[in-house]
């Protein structure tokens, strides 16, 4: 740091600058995972979305954690972290940080909220479990849920999920039955 003028000083103490650094050049994205300025954010399945405070969602999923109904051999952590996804995925879509809803969307489609068909009790059997340490996993049950489906109110989605479950669902590449 320079010495300003006015501060005493004697002639060993005087910082003088001898060198001068040039400028740095000009930025660019230029690097192969850059998002280009102007460019839109890469989608599609596995990528994942965006937001502002999605940690929070964890929060409230614990708040809700009483409410879960869980099947036996179902784990608690692997429920919260497999509907993480779906609610930050709804929140993102929205443009804000999760909130209840989100996660009672999440948790409502999957059938944890309410008593649910075998078929998806099923489902979710081969779906969630290591969801809390495996981030495949995660994104497949995020991706599992259409944009058409995130859109919904918590309480119609919940109420679909009793005798329509799989129109709420997007189960291309998941197998279903067996």
């Amino acid at each position: 740091m320079g010495q300003p003028e006015f501060v005493p000083a004697n002639e060993w103490d005087r910082v003088e600058v001898t060198e001068h650094m040039p400028p740095p050049p000009a930025w660019v994205a230029d690097r192969p995972a850059e998002v280009k300025p102007g460019g839109a954010q890469p989608t599609g399945r596995m990528f994942g979305s965006i937001g502002p405070d999605q940690g929070y969602a964890l929060h409230l999923a614990e708040g809700m954690a009483s409410r879960l109904r869980l099947e036996t051999g179902e784990d608690h952590d692997d429920v919260i972290a497999g509907c993480n996804g779906v609610a930050t995925k709804r929140a993102s879509l929205f443009g804000r940080a999760p909130v209840l809803p989100d996660l009672e969307l999440a948790f409502g489609v999957w059938g944890f909220l309410d008593p649910a068909p075998a078929e998806l009790v099923n489902l979710r059997r081969r779906l969630f479990p290591e969801a809390a340490h495996l981030y495949h996993e995660r994104r497949v049950i995020a991706d599992c849920v259409p944009e058409a489906t995130l859109r919904l109110a918590p309480a119609d989605a919940r109420a679909r999920v009793a005798t329509d479950w799989r129109s709420l669902l997007v189960l291309d590449d998941v197998p279903v039955d067996g």
